[in-house]
């Protein structure tokens, strides 16, 4: 990994999800979104960004009369940090075991399998001319 994610709880991925739907946004658009899918108040909402921002997870636009709020990594960045992390902790990072136990614990359907073997399967190699 590049660059060094911090941790995110489960309640700032709400937040980053709002935010990477939509940035950059008010707290108050922020607040808005979340408490049409949760029963957060406002001042629990404010305490998440504002710990996203300390974390250097979520930037801020002071320049205007009304700060707004903006992610300062990509989702695909923090879903593979957090991914690294996951395996690391539960399967001393090695991604082979969770497959494994994944595959064989979980019911896959013939198409879910076929999947699978497309994305393992070597592509050719491209030879040179």
């Amino acid at each position: 990994m590049s660059k060094n994610i911090p941790n995110i709880s489960e309640s700032e991925w709400e937040v980053m999800t709002v935010l990477w739907k939509e940035a950059p946004l008010t707290a108050n658009d922020v607040i808005s979104a979340l408490q049409k899918r949760t029963d957060w108040k406002s001042k629990t909402i404010r305490t998440l960004l504002d710990r996203l921002v300390k974390k250097e997870v979520v930037g801020v636009n002071k320049e205007q009369r009304v700060y707004t709020f903006f992610p300062l990594y990509e989702q695909d960045e923090c879903q593979r940090a957090e991914a690294e992390s996951f395996i690391k902790r539960i399967y001393g990072g090695t991604l082979k075991s969770m497959l494994v136990q994944f595959i064989q614990e979980d019911n896959l359907s013939e198409e879910d399998i076929q999947e699978l073997r497309s994305i393992l399967d070597p592509k050719p190699k491209k030879q040179k001319q």
